[in-house]
Order: structure tokens, then C-alpha cells, then sequence
């Protein structure tokens, strides 16, 4: 890497504002959970490699649809999060509804879990636990919203985007639950003991019956978000008494869903059974074998067998039904791409020959290599193809210019913007290119890939290096495991040191760079307090005024959540050099940089605007984007600090990443690529974990996902396919 530089060698702050109090004096705002709120912030699990019942224990699976974003559904994934203005249907209403006739066949979703937790003040004892456990999903506390009022005078006016800010609709609010089922609901609750706050999240869940529903099993409060095993037993035993046992039948089937609900926030879309009886044993199940059983003749889970070959090893695997109909729907699609593609003769590069001749094409390589897939789909369009280029979100159309008229994937599968669709559904076009394609979640890719006609061409591209996408699933690496379809690695890398440094992290060398630009700085530190003082320092001032880089294009990137040194921490201290106010509308003030999770592990980043009756107005990458008044709290957070995995897929003139000396543990290789590769000119390391950072580079690969699409494509496609000649070697 590049010369380090002292602490010591880093200006005093002009005003002399202490980071180090305020980085100090910051408490978790969820003391346990960590993984919760990771996916209800639009990001996958940061804390390493735990155990699926270590992950498991105080999440509530929910965005995600990024559970990782905002509640279960905080949009459904790949759903647009334009809902439709005010007024009659538009277009885009149109589509959306023709959209999710065609997401039934795989399966509908959860209905959002949405809308803020009122009162739960008086609460306390078990109750109050109880309540505080579910706000550590749905938001945490913020102050008061005033969305009625008139914004204040900023104290300093917001960032203006250079592009004009295009309009985005406010996403429609859930439908009202009726008063006669909430009064069912709360009074279950309040008769176990448990907080009335939570009924309307419990009677859009059980539905109109969900009183009785939850009086006849009480485990199924397990299935609200942020609720845990411990909190669900002792409501059970509140309403059933001595009949609530380890061992009932209905507890061991609520666990068994609750801890793969769990694995899938990890990216999971089965688990071994030999996983699955662990968890359970670890929740104090009597018999794990036979609860798995039970849950398999009720039809709580799917049974899977992988190596059914002769001589090779048999795998049980268990799933849910929704991830198990997602990868076999996939699988079945891309199938079909590769079946039914064309078979034409096209002159150029690899990647165009490839696409040529046929449906389904994997493209690798870095940030520069993307320019190769936009370029087969300009030339698709010069000979009258239609084509179009899709992105994880705006950040990722940003960089590649207006020019290129790059959709996000959640707008292209709503109907908010690309080719529409034609009588039959499927997108209206001849080719699809999709970019940072490891981001996709299974579900996603589904929908997308039951979108495409027969006979078009499909490309995903995208970097293999990177942290794969926060939902369930590792689609582009299963595709390119499986070897279905033709491989195109470009060899294009990205240019200079921070290209250089990458590329060694890549293949597990942390390299020392010339960096004569200072395109690489470290910044060594002793302790999380020194750390939080640096940071805010880096991107205060340091980075502006040395490198030319201003605050608002410099983006921080931390290890988690929680924690001395996490993205809240960080957060709490940035603001309070950069955009200092009282958080007058929902805890933000116009000028505050956001992260918002529209949907599972699908972060946006913006500005905040201001606010009015419908929500809080933001900027996002130039898209004017109103976050309803009822997702605020859940989905919205401060986003001057990022986990990676809320990183990934975006990029910035400038990142700061906090490695503090507790940070070693959640180390990997595809981490630190991920967090290091955000920058496109120039990088600062606050460095405090000493050689645990070559030793994650060189040795930790990273924990591995459960999935069964490989296996599927393979069974289904059981010819690899035909590699395209490439003179010279690989393109």
C-alpha cells in the first residue's frame, strides 16, 4: 500500500471541535442485534462469519423486502419504489400491477411491515423488552416528526446537484388494517403480557383473523420482525401456561421458519439439515430431529438432495418455499435464454461474438471493464436491436453518463423506466445488459429473467471480487460455476494505484503502491476514539483542501452498525461537524447526507430536501426521490458512513474506510476488495488493525453460501456450453 502517514501529520481541526467526545459518548443504539439492523439498513451481515444461530439471534428477517432495508418488504425486491402520483392510474401504476401478476408465479411476498411504533412509554418488565426489540428493527429512536411544519432556515444551505433533479413519486402508503382486527390483535397482546404498539404489524401479518390466530399459536409473534425466540416462549407461556413447552410442535415449526428466515439474510437459500438441527438444539428444542420432520410433513420446509451421482455424497438441504420456487423459477429462465437464443455471426470482440450467437453471456472484469457491455449494447442499437443497460441503482447510471441511458434494475422491472412490455409481459427488448449482476438477490433475478422474451439475449456483468448482494442467493457466482453459458474475462484493468492495489487484493496480495498523487493515504490510529477523530477530520478537511475532493463527494465505510467505530457513531460525528442541527424532521435537517434501503440490499444514497405532508424529500444522484412519512423511520438512515455491503455496487470520488482494531474478526478478502475498490481517485485507510489486514487479504476468502442454483443449471443444461474463439486468449 501506499507510505503511510503519522496521525501526528494531519492538521488540527480549525474550530477546533472534539470528534473524540462525541465518537466517546455514543451508545449502540441496539445493544444486541447487530445483524438486524444490517438488514434493515439496506445491507448484508457485517460481523463475519458467525454461525446461522449466531446470526440469528436479534434479527427480525425483514428488508432486504435488505429484511436488509426497511421491512421485510420495504419494496418488494426488484420492485420500483416509484409509486404511482396523486390522481388517477398512471402508466407506471399500470405496470406495476402487470408486474406483480407476474411475480404470483414465483410467490407473493410478505406485505410491507411498515409505519412507525407509537407510545410503548409506560411499558415495562418483559413488555418493554419486547417493544424495544422490535424498535431495534423497525428504527430506533428519533426525535419528533414535524413533516406538518415548515422546514427551518438551514445552518448551511444543502448540496446542490449539478444534473437537473428528475422527479420521483412518493411510494403509496399500506392499506389501512381494520379497527375490529387490530382490536383482536391487541388484546392477544395484552393478555401475554406483550406490547400493544406492535398490533398493526401483527394483524398485517396473521390477517383478518389474526386475534384468534395468534391466541390459538402464540409463536407465530416470532414472524414480526425483530421479535426473538426468548420474547415469543415467554408470551406463549403467558397465554398457554404450563402447556407451553420446549417441545410443542408449534414452537419447533415457528423456530425451524424463523432460523432460515434468519440464514437467508446471510445469503443462504437452504441449509444442510445437520445446520438446521444445530440451530434448533441451540433453542433448546428437545428433539432437533424431530422437529425437522415434523416441519417437513407440515410443509413448513422443502427437502433437497445434492450429489444424488454415484459415488458422490448426499446432501440434505432444507428451504423455504419462497427461495425454493425463486432458484428452480431462475434456473428454468435462464434455461430457456440459453435454449432458445439466437444463433447469428457478429464480428468483433469476444463479448460481441459471444452475444451473438447466443442468449445467455457472463461477463467479468473491474469498473473500466464496464465499459465493454455498454458498448455491445450501443452497437446493438446502431443495427436496429433493442437494447438496454441496466444498473443496480443510480449511483451506478451516474457513472456511466447520461449518454448511455442506464435504467435500475427495481425501475426497469416496475415499469418506472426502460422498454416496457409486450402483450405477452416480457420486457419489450432484443438485449438486456446488466451490470453489477452480483448484487442481484435470487428472487430478483427471477422476476428479471421471467421478463425476458424468448430469443433475446441476457449479459451480466459485473466484478466476481465484490461482496455478493445482501439477499438470498449468489446468482452471478452460481452462473459462473456452472459454466452454462460462454465466459467473457476482459482484460481491461482499472488504471492507476488505486487500480493497482486492487487488483493485488483480488488475487490475496495486499501490495505497497506508488502513489505520488496521494491517491492512497494510511492513517494510523491507536484506539475507536482516535479513529472517529480522524475520520471527521479526513473528510472535513484533510481530503478538501489536499486532494480537492469536497465532503459531500467523499463517502466513509466502516465494518458495521454497532459499535464504537460503526456507521451510527460515525454518523453522529459527521453531522455534527458537517450539517449541525436538532433533527427536526424525523431526526434529520435538510442538508443531512442519507442512506435510504428502498428495498432488500438495495441502499440509495442522497440528500435530504426537505419535507412536507407526504414525506421527506430527497436528492438522489440527481433524482428527486419523497420517502413516505410512514417508511422513515424504518428505512431511513444517516449514510456519511456505510457498511460495505451498503456500499457495494455504488462508487465515490472519495472514500474514507475505518478498519479500528476490533474490525479484525470481520475482516475478508472480499470485504476489504469491496470497501477499497469504492474509490475512484483517491482512498484513505484510518488503519488500526496492524497485520490482521494482510492476513484477511491473504487468507480469508470469505464465508460461503448455501444455494442450490448451480446445481439446478447443471442438471438442466448438462453440456457446458461452447466457449467463443477468442484470438489470443481471453478478451
Amino acid at each position: 500500500m501506499a507510505d503511510t502517514d503519522e496521525a501526528g501529520s494531519e492538521p488540527p481541526d480549525d474550530d477546533g471541535t472534539d470528534e473524540d467526545a462525541t465518537a466517546d459518548g455514543e451508545e449502540d443504539a441496539v445493544s444486541r442485534g447487530e445483524d438486524a439492523d444490517e438488514a434493515r439498513a439496506g445491507a448484508g451481515p457485517e460481523d463475519g462469519d458467525a454461525s446461522v444461530a449466531d446470526a440469528s439471534d436479534d434479527a427480525g428477517a425483514t428488508a432486504d423486502g435488505e429484511g436488509t432495508a426497511g421491512a421485510e418488504e420495504a419494496g418488494a425486491p426488484g420492485a420500483g419504489a416509484d409509486g404511482a402520483g396523486d390522481g388517477g392510474v398512471s402508466e407506471a401504476e399500470a405496470e406495476i400491477s402487470a408486474q406483480r401478476e407476474l411475480r404470483a408465479r414465483i410467490e407473493q411476498r410478505k406485505a410491507e411491515k411498515e409505519g412507525p411504533i407509537d407510545s410503548g412509554a409506560k411499558l415495562s418488565g418483559k413488555a418493554a423488552d419486547l417493544l424495544a426489540a422490535v424498535r431495534a428493527v423497525e428504527s430506533g429512536e428519533k426525535a419528533a416528526t414535524y413533516f406538518d411544519s415548515p422546514p427551518p432556515e438551514p445552518r448551511r444551505a444543502a448540496p446542490v446537484a449539478a444534473p437537473p433533479v428528475r422527479p420521483r413519486a412518493a411510494e403509496p402508503a399500506p392499506a389501512a388494517v381494520p379497527a375490529e382486527v387490530l382490536a383482536g390483535a391487541r388484546a392477544v397482546l395484552l393478555k401475554g403480557g406483550a406490547p400493544e404498539a406492535i398490533a398493526p404489524q401483527v394483524a398485517e401479518l396473521l390477517g383478518e383473523s389474526a386475534g384468534e390466530a395468534l391466541a390459538e399459536d402464540p409463536w407465530r409473534l416470532l414472524s414480526v420482525p425483530g421479535v426473538r425466540p426468548e420474547q415469543a416462549d415467554a408470551f406463549a407461556r403467558a397465554l398457554l401456561g404450563a402447556e407451553a413447552t420446549p417441545g410443542d410442535e408449534r414452537r419447533t415449526s415457528a423456530l425451524v421458519t424463523w432460523v432460515l428466515e434468519r440464514a437467508a439474510l446471510q445469503g443462504h437459500t437452504a441449509l444442510e439439515a445437520s445446520a438446521l438441527r444445530a440451530a434448533l438444539a441451540e433453542r433448546s428444542v428437545p428433539d432437533p430431529e424431530e422437529a425437522v420432520q415434523h416441519a417437513v410433513a407440515d410443509g413448513t420446509v422443502l427437502v433437497f438432495q445434492e450429489g444424488v451421482e454415484e459415488d458422490a455424497p448426499v446432501t440434505v438441504l432444507l428451504g423455504l418455499d419462497r427461495y425454493a420456487m425463486a432458484e428452480e423459477s431462475l434456473a428454468d429462465g435462464l434455461a430457456r435464454l440459453v435454449r432458445t437464443g439466437p444463433s447469428d455471426v457478429w464480428e468483433g470482440t469476444g463479448l460481441e461474438r459471444a452475444a451473438g450467437a447466443n442468449g445467455l453471456i457472463v461477463h467479468t472484469g473491474g469498473e473500466t471493464a464496464r465499459a465493454e457491455p455498454v458498448a455491445l449494447a450501443e452497437r446493438a442499437r446502431a443495427t436496429g436491436l433493442r437494447a438496454v443497460v441496466a444498473v443496480h441503482g443510480e449511483n451506478g447510471a451516474r457513472r456511466l453518463g447520461p449518454d448511455v441511458g442506464a435504467v435500475t434494475v427495481a425501475d426497469l422491472l416496475s415499469g418506472a423506466a426502460g422498454p416496457g412490455r409486450d402483450e405477452d409481459g416480457a420486457f419489450a427488448l432484443d438485449l438486456l445488459v446488466v451490470l453489477d449482476a452480483p448484487q442481484l438477490d435470487v428472487e430478483t433475478a427471477a422476476m428479471l429473467v421471467e421478463s425476458m422474451p424468448d430469443g433475446s439475449r441476457l449479459v451480466l456483468g459485473g466484478d466476481p471480487g465484490v461482496l455478493g448482494g445482501a439477499g438470498a442467493g449468489r446468482v452471478f457466482a452460481d452462473v459462473l460455476g456452472a459454466r452454462v453459458c460462454p465466459q467473457i474475462a476482459s482484460r481491461t484493468p482499472d488504471p492507476g494505484p488505486l487500480g493497482e492495489l486492487v487488483s493485488g487484493i483480488g488475487v490475496g496480495e495486499l501490495n505497497q503502491v506508488e502513489a505520488p498523487g496521494k491517491e492512497v493515504v494510511i492513517v494510523p490510529v491507536r484506539d475507536a476514539g482516535e479513529a472517529v477523530h480522524r475520520t471527521v477530520q479526513l473528510v472535513a478537511d484533510s481530503v478538501p483542501r489536499a486532494i480537492g475532493i469536497p465532503a459531500e463527494q467523499t463517502q466513509v465505510i466502516t465494518v458495521g452498525h454497532g459499535g464504537s467505530t460503526g456507521t451510527r457513531a460515525l454518523n453522529a460525528a459527521l453531522k455534527q461537524r458537517l450539517n449541525p442541527g436538532a433533527g427536526r424532521f424525523a431526526g434529520f435537517d435538510p442538508g443531512d447526507r442519507v442512506a435510504y434501503a428502498q428495498a432488500l440490499g438495495r441502499t440509495v444514497t442522497g440528500t435530504v430536501v426537505s419535507a412536507g405532508p407526504d414525506g421527506l424529500h430527497l436528492d438522489c444522484e440527481g433524482t428527486r426521490t419523497v420517502v413516505p412519512r410512514e417508511r422513515v423511520d424504518s428505512a431511513l438512515r444517516h449514510g456519511w458512513a456505510l457498511t460495505a455491503h451498503q456500499a457495494a455496487g455504488m462508487r465515490w470520488p472519495a472514500v474514507v474506510v475505518v478498519l479500528p482494531g476490533d474490525a479484525a474478526q470481520s475482516l475478508s478478502r472480499p470485504w476489504v476488495y469491496t470497501a477499497f475498490g469504492r474509490a475512484e481517485r483517491h482512498l484513505s485507510v484510518v488503519h488500526g488493525v496492524d497485520q490482521a489486514l494482510p492476513r484477511a487479504v491473504a487468507e480469508r476468502s470469505g464465508a460461503e453460501r448455501t444455494t442450490r442454483l448451480r446445481t439446478l443449471l447443471e442438471g438442466l443444461l448438462a453440456e457446458p456450453a461452447a466457449q467463443p474463439p477468442a484470438p489470443g486468449g481471453a478478451e
